[in-house]
């Protein structure tokens, strides 16, 4: 039950992350802070309910889009998220570039956030 939570918290961190960095670099794309944590966990829970699911109806499908499988979902949940947060997206580039800004942010935070709180935890045990 702990490491779920950990998981859990890893991937809130790695979703606020990228749509952090995304919202600093592209200017249409928006997430004010008075909906940021709305945002943060509806693309989070979008995020994990849709990867699954598409990459299943990929493999039946369309196979040569399974390495593709992480963008379409960022896609997907970047779109469930504006349509029921104030996550604002403006204009089909900043869609293109959102996505695999999302995407590569949280991908690389999901495997750094880890490292970091094991360290944190290594530190604290020689501390003791």
């Amino acid at each position: 039950m702990i490491s779920f939570l950990i998981r859990a918290a890893i991937f809130l961190g790695s979703a606020a992350v990228g749509l952090l960095v995304a919202s600093l670099i592209l200017s249409g794309f928006s997430a004010p802070t008075s909906g940021f944590i709305v945002a943060v966990v509806i693309f989070a829970i979008a995020q994990s309910v849709l990867a699954p699911f598409i990459a299943i109806v990929a493999k039946r499908h369309a196979p040569a889009f399974l390495g593709g499988i992480g963008l379409v979902s960022t896609f997907v949940a970047l779109l469930v998220a504006s349509l029921f947060s104030n996550l604002s997206i403006s204009g089909v580039s900043t869609w293109i570039l959102g996505t695999v800004v999302v995407w590569l942010v949280t991908a690389v935070a999901t495997l750094v956030l880890p490292l970091l709180f094991v360290r944190k935890k290594v530190q604290e045990k020689k501390a003791q």
